[in-house]
């Protein structure tokens, strides 16, 4: 079943589904039809036997016994109809009343005939078979004497009578269901085909994606049903991979062109050195230790490079091991580290304790960045102005600030503003805050600082107590 195509199993399925229901209407119409019949041929025999009781002449002494019908067949005439009728003695013996002839009887058909004479009157119904066909007999006890015995009075008509309509009606009830099953068989497939035309769409979209690559296709959506909802998914699952993948060519080529700047400075200092190395031609001193130094700056800038894009390159989906992190110890590391980075630069600090559930390591790599831009665009003996509390960190540096077109851009990797490419850097660092702050569950921009400058707003939540667990 599961290797047949979907349309075919739902033909099928509808089909089956019609077989049922019409295979349980048919049975239940034939049962009832033949407990009605039933009902009617006994309902018959009990008025065959009333009217073959009001035809018995008087005294029942004067009928003869006969075993079939006698020569002249109108003796007694009880019933022209197919109803044969005879009397039962308690021996057994039967006498023919009318009908073909005389019928079997059974012990229970004795059993009434020997019932006494004056008792409460005594009936039974029951089928026996005669040669080739069936019979519905009904006995019921009379008060006569024949022959010295007591009798009852039997009654029969040929099961035939019921069991012949029955089978047409069997038959005729067959040929429905055949149809019907035909019928619905046929629009199952209809209904089925015109049902799945939109998958045949998406499987067609799916084919050619998966063929050619080409993320670009979306699929029409039509009305508001799960074939609507699936093709709706299905398009924004496609610009999600197609913006993926735009998002990693773009981070290629924006590595690839960051990369080669450091790469090429360290080629020529190192072709420098080769050279004078090679012709023998010493380097002055005071070149050689700059030419070294541009190397080390490089091979560092190639360094904090590459680990940025380690960072970046973790899955967005990623889960980070949470922790429940001291914000503001977090923050004194870093005052301490961008104090060192810039000596000549006033630092001043309001930190009041806060705690945060996030990934502690990188929650430092973010204010690290924050106050190493600060640091970087801080003029020399300029201020620097760090405040935490109630979960909100600034950081507001009195530089030449950031133009308001070029806010929104902010966070984009690799992204750097015309002032600050002459500056170290690899354009990667706002970007890591960005994706850690929105990891922890926090928020983060950047504006202009009323005064000139740039203010960095860090929001995470948080308490201002540790947990009962922690110190």
């Amino acid at each position: 079943m599961n290797r047949l195509p979907l349309r075919s199993r739902l033909a099928i399925l509808t089909a089956a589904a019609v077989a049922v229901a019409v295979a349980a209407a048919a049975l239940a119409c034939w049962l009832i039809t033949r407990d009605q019949l039933n009902s009617q041929l006994d309902a018959s025999l009990s008025q065959a036997q009333a009217d073959a009781v009001k035809q018995l002449p008087h005294p029942v002494g004067n009928i003869r016994c006969d075993q079939g019908p006698p020569a002249d067949r109108g003796q007694y005439g009880v019933n022209p109809s197919n109803v044969t009728a005879q009397i039962v003695l308690a021996d057994g013996t039967t006498c023919w009343l009318s009908g073909s002839g005389t019928f079997r009887t059974t012990d229970e058909d004795k059993e009434v005939a020997g019932t006494a004479p004056g008792g409460p009157q005594i009936s039974v119904t029951h089928t026996v078979r005669q040669g080739d066909r069936g019979l519905r007999v009904r006995t019921t006890s009379i008060p006569y004497i024949v022959g010295g015995q007591t009798s009852a009075l039997s009654v029969a008509r040929p099961t035939s009578d019921v069991t012949g309509p029955l089978t047409k009606l069997a038959w005729l009830l067959l040929a429905v269901a055949g149809a019907g099953v035909l019928g619905a068989a046929t629009v199952g497939t209809l209904v089925a085909r015109a049902g799945l035309r939109p998958v045949d769409r998406l499987t067609g979209t799916v084919e050619h994606i998966a063929r050619t690559e080409d993320l670009s296709v979306r699929i029409p959506v039509e009305g508001q049903d799960e074939i609507a909802r699936l093709s709706e998914s299905f398009n924004a699952m496609t610009g999600a991979l197609a913006s993926s993948r735009e998002r990693q060519q773009q981070l290629i080529a924006d590595a690839g062109h960051e990369l080669r700047t450091p790469l090429t400075s360290l080629r020529t200092n190192i072709e420098l050195l080769e050279r004078s190395e090679a012709t023998g031609r010493a380097l002055p001193p005071e070149d050689r230790r700059a030419l070294l130094a541009s190397v080390k700056a490089q091979v560092t800038e190639l360094a904090l490079l590459i680990g940025d894009l380690q960072e970046l390159s973790r899955p967005d989906a990623a889960s980070p091991a949470l922790e429940v992190v001291p914000l503001h110890e977090v923050t004194e590391t870093a005052l301490r580290r961008a104090r060192l980075r810039g000596p000549d630069l006033k630092i001043v600090a309001d930190v009041a304790p806060w705690f945060v559930r996030g990934e502690g390591a990188a929650l430092e790599r973010a204010i690290v960045n924050l106050m190493d831009n600060a640091v970087k665009f801080s003029p020399a003996g300029g201020a620097i102005e760090v405040r935490l509390h109630g979960g909100t960190l600034t950081v507001r540096d009195h530089g030449p600030g950031i133009a308001a077109e070029e806010l929104p851009h902010v966070f984009e990797r690799f992204w750097r503003s015309p002032s600050a490419r002459s500056l170290p850097g690899s354009g990667l660092g706002l970007s890591i805050v960005a994706r850690t702050v929105q990891q922890s569950g926090g928020e983060v921009s950047l504006t202009r600082a009323a005064g000139g400058g740039t203010l960095a707003t860090l929001t995470l939540p948080g308490a201002p107590t540790a947990p009962p667990d922690l110190p």
